[in-house]
């Protein structure tokens, strides 16, 4: 089972960047669809991106279109989520998860089998 380790969370201003990495061991993601899910304070949990595992191919949420990028090193086993642009709203902690059944079920369905433990994203002047 593949176990995911969040960081680059910090306090940030609005406009400003941050990048976000995914650090996976115990096995290779190449074989798991890895996304990205934020939750603010008082608010459901809510999806942003996914890389898929088959083709690459990338999905976000309407309000992070055009801001932010998600990647995946293989040499590293890691995946990135790259913020431009940010936003009060963008706010939250940020947890990466992944599945084998891929994005279909990371962001499709909602209950990827694997999490991180979440790092905390501030954006405020």
């Amino acid at each position: 089972q593949v176990q995911l380790v969040e960081s680059g969370g910090a306090l940030v201003r609005p406009g400003e960047s941050l990048r976000l990495s995914c650090a996976a061991s115990g096995a290779n993601l190449d074989f798991y669809g890895v996304g990205w899910f934020r939750q603010a304070p008082g608010k459901e949990r809510e999806r942003v991106s996914c890389i898929s595992r088959s083709d690459g191919s990338e999905w976000y949420t309407d309000t992070v279109k055009g801001r932010f990028t998600i990647s995946k090193d293989y040499r590293k086993n890691t995946v990135f989520l790259q913020m431009n642009s940010l936003k009060p709203e963008d706010t939250g902690v940020y947890y990466c998860a992944a599945d084998l059944g891929g994005c279909a079920v990371v962001v499709g369905r909602g209950d990827p089998a694997v999490w991180g433990q979440g790092t905390l994203v501030t954006v405020s002047s």
